[in-house]
């Protein structure tokens, strides 16, 4: 049931399905379970920024946007999205991640990402369900975060691509903005990892496409952005990551 449909204020404390964190925008939530992950959030940024010290570049561009807008980046750690939910919380940007739906099988996985806001998806499937969900969040202003990649990618060579962000992008008319990283493929301590944000791409710039073909188009440019801000981040940052495609 989609959040227009299901209505009415959530619980404080108790009687919320999933379901209803999944459907109900991020400032609707329990203020007591916004405050947990508040309080998770600042102990995330501190032990990550000692254990592996993180930079965001032109972190304006993502924190500087007030529109809903799907973030697309590429895959190397469970770093990878903790280091840009926690940026993005910190600045008050509502961000919203999709999760694979295996994860689902830990129950307190479940309880903890949709509490961050995360929402599953069931890989390899038309997942409508999905799509509709972050078209109605990205309407509502707030950034929906994914991994085309679909898994961490320990090689260039591994990563392959999998549609669908475009597709709620397009729903939602909301653009889509690449974020790249390195340095997380093998996370040491003290080891340094860089990400860095891209100008987001606009549906206008695809005008002269068919709706169809701008999907199509989308997906192929979004991942192609992201790559480029790698190889930046490696040219500007020699030894931080070997490529080994």
């Amino acid at each position: 049931m989609s959040a227009e449909k299901r209505g009415g204020r959530m619980r404080a404390f108790a009687g919320n399905s999933f379901d209803d964190y999944y459907d109900h925008p991020l400032s609707e939530h329990p203020l007591p379970g916004r405050l947990l992950i508040g309080f998770v959030v600042r102990v995330l940024w501190v032990v990550t920024k000692l254990m592996w010290p993180w930079r965001l570049e032109r972190a304006e561009l993502l924190l500087n946007d007030a529109r809903g807008r799907v973030v697309i980046m590429n895959h190397e750690s469970m770093l990878d999205p903790v280091a840009v939910v926690v940026t993005m919380w910190l600045a008050h940007v509502p961000v919203r991640i999709v999760y694979k739906s295996e994860f689902d099988k830990i129950k307190i996985a479940t309880w903890l990402f949709s509490r961050a806001g995360g929402f599953p998806v069931s890989r390899g499937t038309a997942d409508m369900k999905t799509v509709r969900r972050a078209r109605t969040m990205l309407q509502s202003g707030e950034c929906v975060l994914i991994y085309p990649e679909g898994t961490r990618v320990r090689r260039d060579s591994d990563a392959t691509t999998h549609g669908g962000y475009a597709l709620m992008a397009q729903l939602a008319k909301a653009p889509v903005q690449p974020v790249a990283i390195i340095g997380a493929r093998d996370l040491r301590p003290r080891c340094r990892v860089y990400m860095r944000a891209g100008e987001p791409i606009e549906w206008s710039d695809l005008a002269h496409l068919s709706r169809k073909e701008q999907v199509g188009e989308m997906e192929r440019l979004g991942m192609e952005r992201v790559y480029d801000l790698v190889r930046e981040l490696r040219e500007d940052h020699p030894g931080v990551e070997v490529d080994e495609s």
